[in-house]
């Protein structure tokens, strides 16, 4: 066969393997992906980003504490309250007092639970108001009912906050239960301090409290770092601890995996830097897609309708070949689930398919033989 008629074979040998079976690949080309657009008969939004869409398709999520919670003061956690458990111990001067007895001068009554009514009883003392007094309040409160029965009589008043007093800590943390609010734990970075700290990232961690009805939720690194959200807790509080659980996918000419988020939604750009970037030899810059179903609010809002009632399928495209695609591409986030999928240069296919059959041509001799492995192939 003349050279000339052998190239012309290859030619086409080339481009019916490629339209038909193709080689292996990370995934459908740009111009596949193109053609599934709703606009032509397909099931997929295919928008190409710019401004306006990376606004329109912005969803923000607002972290923090609301002014009830912000602006709720201190408890004083010295009062009694409901459900506390008190120890009272009574010294007496005489041999044969209310309590005391011979060569037994001090009596112990422990854990003396605060009714629901915040009383609790005392013998010889009858039926004593605890609740919202301080220990030492009640002290002199039973000093004085027992004063009037036995001389000098000598009182102390311990008191163990109970759950009424105390908070509910849940999840990813060394010390999960229920714990009473102290002096030294009444603001909430105190209290995850106190119960050992957190066992999750905290750059990944958020905390949840639950208060009446109301819930605030902030960052860790957030806590810390502004203390005007460090809030002061209250009774019956619940603490929920847990780890940021938000990712995306990166599929195709990047490196394939699930990539947790940080703290913050990342923008495009930030996604695929925390990828390594994209691979210059294969990627195709001009097709790095974001897959995602918009609920209707947002598909109305990209799309410039007011017509769409149901979540809708789109494929985002971000052109980085353009200065004004990559800052495009710092204005558009990803969101939990997006499938962040990035296509082949076109030229890839070709080179496989010519590395394959071909290799390094440097005489007919090698071109004759690629020729007839193209033919064998055909036939």
């Amino acid at each position: 066969m003349q050279f000339g008629a052998k190239r012309a074979l290859v030619s086409l040998l080339v481009i019916a393997m490629l339209a038909g079976c193709g080689l292996p690949r990370s995934g459908p080309t740009e111009s596949e992906l193109r053609a599934s657009d709703v606009e032509k008969g397909g099931d997929v939004n295919i928008v190409d980003v710019d401004s306006r869409v990376a606004a329109a398709s912005r969803v923000v999520v607002e972290y923090g504490f609301s002014r009830e919670f912000v602006n709720a003061g201190n408890i004083t956690v010295e009062r009694i309250e409901p459900g506390d458990s008190l120890t009272i111990t009574v010294w007496e001067n005489v041999e044969n007092g209310l309590f005391s007895s011979a060569g037994r001068k001090v009596t112990n009554l422990p854990n003396m639970t605060v009714d629901s009514l915040g009383n609790i009883f005392m013998p010889y003392a009858g039926t004593i108001r605890a609740s919202g007094r301080t220990p030492e309040e009640l002290r002199l409160k039973i000093t004085d009912q027992l004063a009037m029965q036995t001389p000098d009589p000598q009182v102390e008043v311990r008191r163990t906050a109970g759950t009424a007093a105390s908070v509910y800590v849940i999840g990813g943390n060394g010390g999960q239960g229920v714990y009473p609010i102290r002096t030294e734990t009444r603001r909430l970075t105190q209290m995850l301090a106190s119960i050992g700290g957190l066992a999750v990232d905290p750059s990944r961690t958020k905390v949840t409290v639950q208060r009446r009805g109301l819930q605030g939720q902030a960052w860790m690194h957030d806590l810390i770092a502004n203390p005007a959200m460090d809030i002061a807790l209250k009774p019956a509080d619940r603490i929920i601890v847990e780890e940021d659980k938000r990712y995306f996918i990166a599929m195709g000419t990047v490196r394939q995996k699930s990539v947790n988020f940080e703290a913050d939604d990342p923008n495009a750009i930030q996604a695929l830097a925390s990828l390594g970037g994209l691979n210059g030899n294969v990627a195709n810059p001009k097709g790095v897609f974001v897959l995602r179903t918009e609920p209707a609010d947002i598909a109305n809002r990209v799309l410039g309708r007011t017509d769409i009632t149901e979540p809708q399928r789109f494929a985002y495209v971000l052109d980085l070949t353009k200065p004004s695609g990559l800052f495009t591409a710092q204005e558009f986030f990803i969101r939990n689930e997006d499938i962040l999928y990035v296509t082949e240069a076109p030229y890839v296919a070709w080179r496989n398919l010519l590395s394959v059959f071909i290799g390094s041509v440097n005489s007919v001799s090698s071109l004759d033989n690629a020729v007839d492995k193209l033919a064998n192939i055909a036939n």
